[in-house]
């Protein structure tokens, strides 16, 4: 690897943790676009770029997700039998949605998770969140929320918690529960989303070192080091600044980086 991929992979890993730490946000929603970036320069096909950065984000978040749900976990944020009854659509939903993907364009896949990234952005700028008016369902409810959830997720490449956190406060549950069963949930969704990915793309033909399926190693293991390193710096400095302040801010930056993954893909 050239020492400038390996520095950019590192500080990718360095940024996505801190950001985890410090809003609370999957890591995806940076990781995708500038993955994106990052392989165009090293020459990836233009047609298998977008691909490669989603198995390549998915996978990374596989670490930090069992990170943020042992933590959840210890303070009793979990519900765990919510997790049991939605796991199962979850991983299926995950896993079909990437046999999706590998038959879509780079182009198609790009302006997607570009148009999911403006929803995140304005949901976050305008602190969106839904009035709890509702009870969970039972569990076929649950089942076919967690295949919509996990479909979704493994589609732009996230651990779910733009989409479980809002769907479980609507259903009356606490946001700290919310937030702790979501953390949760993200465990299934990288785990089938890598999977899915690593089979979808043997066919791919790649032929990059250390390229498995569609998912590039080396990226994987740099950024989760880093990003597990990092994520508790920035929870730590979570109670230093004011966060509502710095998430409008990040979701200005989720714009920039919706019209940046537009312009890489078009």
């Amino acid at each position: 690897m050239e020492i400038e991929l390996i520095i950019a992979f590192i500080s990718l890993g360095a940024v996505v943790g801190f950001l985890a730490g410090l809003l609370g946000i999957g890591g995806g929603l940076v990781m995708v676009p500038v993955l994106t970036s990052i392989f165009i320069w090293q020459g990836i096909p233009q047609e298998q770029v977008v691909h490669l950065a989603l198995g390549t984000s998915i996978a990374s978040i596989v670490i930090t997700s069992i990170s943020s749900m042992r933590a959840h976990h210890r303070k009793g944020g979990v519900l765990w039998q919510v997790v049991r009854l939605m796991a199962p659509g979850i991983i299926v939903g995950a896993f079909l949605a990437t046999f999706v993907a590998a038959v879509m364009s780079s182009t198609i896949l790009g302006m997607f998770f570009s148009c999911f990234l403006v929803y995140a952005s304005v949901q976050m700028f305008l602190n969106m969140k839904p009035k709890p008016t509702r009870v969970l369902p039972g569990k076929p409810g649950l089942f076919a929320a967690g295949g919509v959830i996990g479909s979704i997720s493994a589609l732009v490449s996230i651990g779910g918690g733009t989409l479980t956190v809002p769907f479980l406060s609507w259903h009356n549950i606490d946001v700290k529960k919310a937030i702790g069963t979501s953390a949760a949930i993200g465990l299934p969704i990288s785990v089938a989303g890598t999977l899915g990915y690593l089979v979808n793309g043997l066919s791919a033909d790649l032929n990059i070192d250390y390229v498995f399926g569609f998912i590039y190693l080396p990226g994987v293991i740099l950024i989760s080091m880093m990003s597990f390193l990092t994520a508790s710096l920035g929870a730590h400095v979570s109670h230093l600044l004011p966060v509502p302040v710095l998430k409008k801010v990040f979701a200005v930056l989720l714009l920039g980086l919706a019209i940046k993954m537009i312009s890489s893909v078009v």
